[in-house]
Parts: C-alpha cells; sequence; structure tokens
C-alpha cells in the first residue's frame, strides 16, 4: 500500500529536519549551500543514472507541463507539474530547484542556471561521491536508454556510449534502446562493457534456442544474467535487471528477433526468493527500465526487493516511493533523463537487512560542478570526426522548441510541420518519444539538435493514403497506451504529435472512447472512409522507404532560417481539468 500525501510530506518534513535533503527545505541557489555536500550515512552508496540517450554535452531540458496521472495515480508523483509539484516538494519558486524539476519560468530560469548534465561534469559529481564515502562501498547503476539519442551514437552504433560508461566506471546496467540495435551490435558492445548487464525479462525463444541461438542460461533462457551479487565492504548487495518489456512492441522486434521480453513478474518473484534464500544479500534492488507508475504496481506485487532504480518514463521524483506489499516495503525511485540528475541512495543495514536510508536526486549543473579533464578529453575525441556535421547552422530558434509533455511539443511541431511541406501531405504523424532536448530562442538550431531529437536506427519517413477510420484507430492505440488504468498495460511515451489536424480526447474514457471531434487544420471533420494523404516517420515493421527524418527536418529549416511555432495541434482535452498533471496557462 503506497503512502498517502499527508503521511508522505510527514515524513518529508522529517527528513528535511535531519539533513536528508539538502536544499528543499531552503531552496539551493548558486550563491546558497552546497546541495552536493551529502552528510555521510549509512553502509553503503547506490548511484544511480537513467535515459540519458546519449548526451555527451550539457544540456537545456524544459520538464513538462502536461503529465496526466488518472486512477490512483492522479494527484501524486510522477503525475504533478508546475506549482503543484513544488507546493507538493516545498521547493522554492524561482529556484535552481525549481529550474531543475520545472518548467516554472523556464527561459528566465535557464539563462540564470544554465545547462544541466554532460558526462564530463556526471563525472566530476560521481568521483566526489565515490571519494567521500569510499569507493570500495559505493555501486554506480544505469537503467538504460544510455546509448542511443545522439549523431555519434548513431554513427558508432552505440560504441561511443561504452566507451563513456567504462570511463565513468557504471558497474550494472539494463536497457531499453540499446536493443536498437542489431544483436550483432549489442553483443560487441556488451563485449567491450567493464560492468555487468543483467535483465530477468529477457529470454530467447524456444524455437531459436532449437535453433543454436546465443543464451547466457540455456536452461532458463536468459539472454543475459538475470542479476549480480556486488560486495560493498562487509555487505553483499544483489542486483536485479528489468528491461523495458514491451521492446518488441514499441520499436522493431526485426532488429532482435530471437528474444521474448516482458514485466514477469511471477518470475521475479521465485527470482528473488531464490536470491534470499541462497545469496544471503544484505539488500535486493531493481534497476529497471518499467517506467514509475509500472514500478508502484509491481512493488506492491513483488516482495523481497528494497530499491527499484526506475527509468523510461524520464521522471524526476526527488524522493522514493514507499510501497507497502507482504514481504515489507519497496523504494520506487526514478531519476530523470539526458543526464540532469544523478541519484543516491545511502542504505545503514541492521541485522542482515535494510534499516535506514538517505535519498537524493540531484541536478547536474554543469557551472557549479567543473568538468572532469579525462572524461572531457573523451568526449572530445569521440566528437572530433563529426564535428564540423554536427556544428552546421541550419535555422535560428524564435520561439522555445523543447518536446516533453503527454499531447504536443514545439519540436514535435516543427517536425510535423516538415513532414508535410516536404511530402505534400495534409497530415502528418510524430512518434511521442520523450527525449530530445531544448533549444532556447535566439539560439541557433544545428544539426546536432535536430539529431538529439530524430537520431535513432529506424528514421525513415513514409508518405501514404490512411482512412479517417485509421487515422483515428492510430490515436486510440496510442491513448490506450498511455492512459490505460492498468500500468502494466502502459508502454510509456506520450501521445502520437499531429500536424495538420486536431482531434478532442478523454484520457480517462474506455480503448476506443477517447478520441473524437478529429478535423483538419480548415476545420473540416475528417471522414472515417475518406482517404488522406499521412507522412510520417520512425515505422517498427518493415523499413520506410524514405529519407531519414533528420533530412527532412534540416532541409525544411535551412529554407526557413528562423522558426517561431505559433500554432501547437494540441488536442481539446476533456474531463481533466482539475488534474494536477496538467497546467495550460
Amino acid at each position: 500500500m503506497q503512502l498517502s500525501r499527508r503521511e508522505f510530506l510527514r515524513i518529508l518534513g522529517m527528513a528535511g529536519a535531519a539533513g536528508m535533503l539538502p536544499g528543499f527545505t531552503s531552496a539551493a541557489s548558486r550563491q546558497g549551500s552546497d546541495i552536493y555536500q551529502l552528510e555521510r550515512f549509512g553502509d553503503v552508496r547506490l548511484m544511480h543514472l537513467t535515459d540519458t540517450h546519449a548526451q555527451l554535452m550539457p544540456i537545456y531540458y524544459r520538464e513538462p507541463s502536461v503529465n496526466l496521472g488518472l486512477g490512483t495515480a492522479a494527484g501524486r508523483p510522477p503525475h504533478l507539474v508546475t506549482r503543484s509539484f513544488l507546493d507538493y516538494y516545498h521547493i522554492t519558486q524561482g529556484s535552481s530547484l525549481a529550474y531543475a524539476f520545472t518548467p516554472v519560468n523556464f527561459i528566465d530560469l535557464a539563462k540564470k542556471y544554465g545547462r544541466l548534465g554532460g558526462y564530463a561534469h556526471i563525472k566530476t559529481l560521481a568521483d566526489r561521491l565515490r571519494g567521500e564515502f569510499g569507493s570500495e562501498k559505493t555501486l554506480l547503476l544505469d537503467s538504460g536508454d544510455t546509448w542511443q539519442g545522439s549523431g555519434t551514437a548513431f554513427w558508432s552504433r552505440g560504441s561511443d556510449m561504452v566507451e563513456i560508461c567504462n570511463l565513468l566506471g557504471v558497474d550494472v546496467m539494463t536497457g531499453h534502446w540499446e536493443f536498437t540495435y542489431l544483436e550483432a551490435e549489442i553483443r560487441k558492445n556488451l563485449a567491450a562493457f567493464k560492468g555487468d548487464f543483467v535483465a530477468q525479462n529477457v529470454k530467447v525463444k524456444e524455437d531459436a534456442l532449437f535453433n543454436g541461438a546465443k543464451a547466457y542460461d540455456e536452461q532458463s533462457g536468459h539472454v543475459f544474467k538475470p542479476y549480480v551479487i556486488r560486495t560493498l565492504g562487509s555487505h553483499r548487495v544483489a542486483v536485479i535487471g528489468q528491461a523495458f518489456p514491451y521492446t518488441p512492441i514499441a520499436n522493431p522486434a526485426r532488429f532482435i528477433p530471437d528474444w521474448t521480453f516482458g514485466i514477469n513478474s511471477a518470475d521475479l518473484q521465485k527470482l528473488v526468493d531464490t536470491i534470499r534464500s541462497k545469496e544471503k544479500p544484505d539488500a535486493v534492488v531493481l534497476i529497471s527500465h518499467n517506467g514509475m507508475d509500472v514500478d508502484i504496481k509491481l512493488a506492491g506485487q513483488v516482495s523481497g526487493i528494497d530499491v527499484i532504480f526506475g527509468g523510461h518514463t524520464h521522471d524526476a521524483v526527488p524522493q522514493p516511493f514507499e510501497v507497502r506489499n507482504p514481504g515489507g516495503r519497496t523504494l520506487v525511485t526514478n531519476a530523470g533523463s539526458n543526464g540532469k540528475f544523478l541519484g543516491v541512495i545511502d542504505l545503514k543495514f541492521s541485522g542482515g537487512k535494510v534499516s535506514g536510508y538517505r535519498y537524493h536526486l540531484l541536478p547536474v549543473f554543469s557551472e557549479e560542478l567543473p568538468a572532469h579533464p579525462e572524461m572531457q578529453a573523451l568526449i572530445d575525441r569521440i566528437r572530433a570526426p563529426y564535428l564540423s556535421k554536427l556544428q552546421e547552422p541550419l535555422a535560428t530558434a524564435g520561439s522555445l522548441l523543447y518536446r516533453r509533455g503527454n499531447f504536443d511539443g514545439p519540436f514535435d511541431q516543427l517536425i510535423c510541420d516538415a513532414l508535410r511541406q516536404r511530402n505534400d501531405a495534409q497530415i502528418a504523424l510524430s512518434p511521442g518519444f520523450r527525449w530530445g532536448t531544448t533549444i532556447l530562442p535566439g539560439q541557433q538550431i544545428t544539426m546536432e539538435q535536430v539529431l538529439e531529437q530524430t537520431c535513432m536506427t529506424y528514421p525513415e519517413t513514409y508518405v501514404r493514403d490512411m482512412t479517417g477510420q485509421q487515422i483515428k484507430a492510430v490515436l486510440e492505440d496510442v491513448a490506450d497506451n498511455l492512459f490505460n488504468p492498468d500500468p502494466f498495460y502502459q508502454q510509456g511515451g506520450d501521445m502520437v504529435r499531429v500536424g495538420g489536424m486536431n482531434y478532442r480526447i478523454d484520457p480517462g474514457a474506455s480503448m476506443g472512447n477517447r478520441i473524437d471531434e478529429m478535423r483538419l487544420d480548415n476545420g473540416t471533420l475528417i471522414d472515417a472512409s475518406r482517404s488522406y494523404r499521412v507522412a510520417g516517420w520512425a515505422t517498427v515493421g518493415s523499413k520506410s522507404p524514405g529519407e531519414p527524418v533528420w533530412d527532412t527536418v534540416a532541409a525544411y529549416l535551412r529554407d526557413r532560417k528562423q522558426v517561431e511555432i505559433r500554432k501547437l495541434n494540441m488536442p481539446l482535452l476533456k474531463n481533466v481539468s482539475a488534474n494536477q498533471g496538467m497546467d495550460l496557462s
């Protein structure tokens, strides 16, 4: 059972008084207290990264102003935005933490506090936290989406990020977009990775195993190690991996045709029980790419896990959820995205089990943390062969360009506009990915920034005729993935973005009944039986015939020189006006 909001805030206040949440009771600023000076606590320290999406350099990244929570998820993190989020965590508006965690007054605060993340700055912070606690008692965990999201990751097939992770000192990781390379490329990268790659829920199909497909364990069918045991000082910690369970549905199965995925909660419970009885660890932790709502439900069903270090949904949540289950409690965390944050939990043990913890989600302010020289040199070497292409100026941003949000984003609108214009299409469809950085007004839009929004291994564009009924079916399907009342049926991501049309959505309605009032930009009602010319990209089935979407967007930008997004094809929302996961002001 999850804590009530009142109980959570009471514990939050106690934690702040005890020094567990530096900066949250009196919001830290650039001139304020050192949020990176953590009081030593407990016996082991576990650090956590997730969803960096190969962002080697510091970035701007605007957190969402629409992240709806329905049913039991309504009115609680991660489905709180803007001022609701600030109030919930007692964060001072205008502070550096308000800038890191919310989009409130984003442009002004971005100019004041600067970019976040960048692996040279993450390395400086991680080394400091290791050194202060003791490297022999510290682990660095990565929940995946690390090898994809930049031009250099695409051109190196993820191998640049393996080098980065090795130098950073990632001890254990799991994956999601890592599986959008070919199996041979994945295995080559893992052979070079110095840490452990774990995933209890990825198995070889029986027929493929019979035909000689490679497995970590032919008896169980596991493709990778399901878990590892790490000794930290005098204590043992078990780390289980949970890869993204819907990889072959959300991404092309053709890249990894011999593997199966799933949540596999029953298998996970058996594995936890076996580890507890056989290995006798002081703690069992799960590095997960389920998404936070899925992890919260999973934590209520599976006993014996002390901490879930979550990823996939890009939620930056300052404090763990404490979820009750038949075996006790599980802490559920999520550490944001794009390298903006480093999660840190210190665990205290007593009698062979966790007896206390302190958690911090630390924003990585690049102007406050000096670049680590060796890591910066590696980054410069990786980027050097491609620098002229990456830095090609395409246009100037006349307005704030970002992606993240349940229904739209100005950069998504730009992609849709480019698809329509370059393909003479009435309607454009663009996937609701949550990766993609932010560009401030007045900044140059470079080829690198276009790649940060589009770079993937199936970027080909398409143009096809679709009936109104088929378009509605697409919208309904994606809406159910996002708003299904059962978290185990949610696949993460946001709504497909649309260009050239508008619609109305009731997120709380049943499957097939959420979408109506579909109209073209000129107001004409879309006819279910009529065909429309639709452009899009990133098909998960067979490969599309068109050019990579980044070429489409780059050509569109070169023609315009300056881009200002004045109109978004934002749907009309129904029955969510009081939802604290929405702020359209």
